[in-house]
């Protein structure tokens, strides 16, 4: 396949796909980045996907701007920054085809975490589990939003086990990812990915996540939830599998 058409075809559906989790398909979005790097490279996608997700956050938290935990938040956001951080150095230090086996490695620990979670596994922290605990899960989700855009994983391990109200938990889930991903703006502008060119894409990309959102809102209440999750973790794990295969044998 052309080369250009390949981008915009991963890009449209990546982009589509982190509409619909925004829509209301909570965890899917993490299979965006995978699909966007079959395209282009991994930094490069994730500078393009990350203004669009700050438009949404926008959105999210307004409409949940009453509910969140405090306490959670001066906890995790800390170890966030500090996970940012050390995305940004790893993707500075190292050749973009590090940084694609990195992306497969997290999709195909994300994939198989979800698919044990949605089969009634998990791994259970104590609701009273220390601040650092939270802290130190702080700076996983930091790193792998920083790299793939998939931090909720480590993120829910320390806030799940709290069994916060519904309202409380998706405010708080909200904030936190919205401040998480300003954090990266300047990550990815010392990487020196927010050229003409990616804002571009991001800009044309942008009226297809807001399509793609308002029919995740429409469509989340129709769908099959159980099979069309599992479809797309194991997509999911597929894909990382691709990529860290592609990584290897560059």
């Amino acid at each position: 396949m052309d080369p250009d058409y390949l981008y915009y075809a991963c890009a449209f559906i990546a982009v589509a796909i982190s509409g619909l989790a925004k829509g209301g398909f909570a965890g899917v979005g993490a299979l965006a980045m995978p699909i966007m790097a079959l395209g282009v490279d991994p930094v490069r996608g994730a500078a393009i996907m990350l203004p669009i997700l700050i438009v949404q956050d926008a959105v999210s938290v307004w409409a949940f701007r009453k509910s969140w935990d405090g306490h959670i938040l001066r906890v995790m956001l800390p170890g966030a920054a500090v996970g940012v951080t050390l995305g940004y150095l790893f993707a500075a230090q190292v050749h973009e085809t590090t940084v694609l086996g990195a992306l497969g490695v997290i999709s195909i620990v994300f994939g198989l975490q979800r698919l044990w979670v949605e089969r009634g596994g998990a791994i259970v922290l104590p609701s009273t589990s220390p601040d650092w605990v939270g802290m130190l899960l702080g700076v996983a989700s930091g790193f792998s939003s920083q790299i793939a855009h998939a931090g909720s994983p480590p993120f829910q391990m320390w806030v799940l086990p709290r069994r916060l109200p519904r309202d409380m938990l998706v405010g708080t889930t909200a904030v936190a990812f919205a401040v998480m991903n300003w954090m990266k703006v300047p990550a990815y502008a010392a990487l020196g990915q927010f050229t003409r060119g990616n804002l571009t894409a991001t800009a044309m990309l942008l009226p297809v996540a807001i399509v793609a959102t308002l029919a995740g809102v429409a469509l989340v209440r129709r769908v099959d939830a159980a099979r069309f999750y599992t479809l797309i973790y194991v997509l999911m794990v597929l894909l990382g599998i691709k990529l860290v295969a592609d990584a290897l044998m560059a």
